[in-house]
């Protein structure tokens, strides 16, 4: 049977992966939502204009808003469907993404409620990547003492109950 570990983070894997890909198709087509995408590209127009900057490197509202939503979609697509390390990945750079969105959102003064989504996935990711990075906790009859290079079995003394004297 699965621990609780591997199943918290299995689950919260598929639910953040099936989340970014719905986001991320959003900022790429208007086929699922026509309202969310125009209102997307409303969005990252605004970013833009707020950082000058990204104007004089050449990235335009579309490049911006396109190449996050590939990010977006590919990093889903790992944390659903592909094991082992590539999630850990996928969970960090979904996590920076968040980050930059969240700046983006402060620098144009938007209200709470047109960003929380994104403060709660990235509290969501924090926690996905501390569990998983977590080592596994091994049954205390699996234990072992590494004395001198040898391994040897962790011998477990309970402590005697409250109230009694353990005598030898």
């Amino acid at each position: 049977m699965a621990s609780p570990r591997t199943i918290t983070i299995v689950a919260l894997s598929v639910a953040l992966g099936l989340f970014f890909v719905f986001m991320g198709t959003i900022k790429l087509t208007p086929r699922l939502s026509r309202d969310a995408y125009n209102e997307m590209k409303r969005a990252y127009k605004s970013y833009v204009r707020a950082l000058p900057m990204l104007k004089k490197m050449g990235v335009s509202s579309i490049l911006l808003r396109k190449s996050i939503g590939a990010l977006e979609v590919a990093c889903g697509i790992v944390m659903t469907l592909v094991p082992g390390r590539p999630k850990d990945v996928a969970n960090f750079l979904l996590l920076l993404l968040v980050l930059a969105v969240l700046f983006f959102h402060q620098l144009v003064g938007d209200p709470l409620k047109r960003y929380a989504h994104a403060l709660v996935f990235g509290i969501l990711l924090t926690c996905r990547l501390l569990i998983a990075r977590q080592p596994e906790e091994l049954p205390p009859d699996k234990r072992m003492l590494s004395v001198n290079g040898d391994e040897q079995p962790l011998i477990h003394e309970e402590a005697p109950e409250k109230g009694k004297v353990k005598v030898s």
